[in-house]
């Protein structure tokens, strides 16, 4: 028989395999099908002239237009990499180290990928930390497979992650940075707005978001905002093929815009890790005070 207790700890590890499986295919899906956005860092004469140094020619590095040359090369190795990481994130166990290693170095992958994204913002701050749900999400699953999922480090581990994402999103939506027009582009693609509205909302929701990350950190409010994260973190990722899909495009745009809302599985599945985290905590806690009472002496 299976107690509670070991239920509750397997839902724990499922959402985060859930989290990092799909991170990892929606990156597999955009690397494989599509050139990610931030390739075209690479696309340069001075990446170019570096490989030189090691006898490449342009047509080496461009290819012939057949996803043949080294960049597109590199780019579908990479796919592929995530591809067999997403696999792992359900195949692996405690025991098995060759798997967990592999998962761990898929991080630093997620990690590079973030990095070349940030530098293609031109080192925007929030779109570097924005990531940190996905590089995180791995990691969280290494360390709960190994440590536990109710261990002080995954869950420590867990509240920076959403600290980290839903900073990054309250950065942009606020306008400390400035707000990125696919934000505003979205939200008035999806519900009609005019531009001030849009704004408004915006800025609403950058309030809401640094709230969140306050809220982390107080036992009275972290339950409510890991539930609030989840499903602000679920409906903003969902926001891009609701915005971008279209019955005049090949698949509906399905094969554009799902993966985006697919990869940024962390976004809501790190924020119900906590939730789910915290209540069973709280229901255990209110057990043992009960049998506290009930099996305290009574005087005679």
């Amino acid at each position: 028989m299976i107690d509670d207790h070991d239920k509750q700890t397997r839902t724990l590890e499922y959402c985060l395999r859930l989290s990092t499986f799909f991170c990892f295919s929606g990156w597999a899906w955009g690397h494989l099908y599509w050139e990610p956005t931030y390739t075209s860092i690479l696309w340069s004469e001075t990446t170019f002239e570096w490989f030189q140094k090691f006898g490449y020619t342009w047509k080496d590095f461009a290819g012939t237009g057949s996803n043949d040359g080294l960049i597109q090369k590199c780019v579908h190795c990479i796919g592929w990499l995530f591809l067999g990481a997403s696999v792992l994130s359900f195949s692996a166990t405690r025991n098995s180290w060759i798997q967990l290693g592999l998962i761990s170095l898929s991080s630093v992958l997620m990690a590079a990928v973030a990095a070349a994204k940030y530098i293609k913002s031109e080192f925007e701050f929030p779109m570097l930390i924005e990531h940190g749900g996905q590089v995180l999400s791995p990691v969280l699953l290494v360390t709960a497979l190994t440590l536990g999922a109710r261990h002080r480090v995954t869950v420590n581990t867990a509240i920076i992650a959403v600290v980290m994402t839903f900073a990054g999103h309250g950065l942009y939506a606020a306008g400390v940075w400035p707000t990125p027009s696919t934000f505003i582009g979205m939200t008035r693609s999806i519900f009609g707005w005019d531009y001030t509205t849009t704004k408004v909302f915006l800025r609403v929701a950058g309030f809401l978001d640094f709230i969140v990350c306050c809220g982390m950190f107080f036992p009275t409010l972290r339950r409510s905002c890991a539930l609030y994260a989840f499903f602000w973190g679920l409906i903003t990722a969902a926001a891009r093929p609701i915005a971008g899909m279209s019955w005049d495009l090949n698949y509906w745009g399905a094969d554009q815009f799902l993966p985006e809302l697919v990869y940024r599985s962390p976004h809501w599945f790190i924020p119900l890790f906590l939730f789910l985290y915290w209540t069973f905590t709280e229901s255990q806690n209110a057990v043992v005070a009960q049998k506290s009472i009930v099996d305290e002496p009574r005087p005679v």
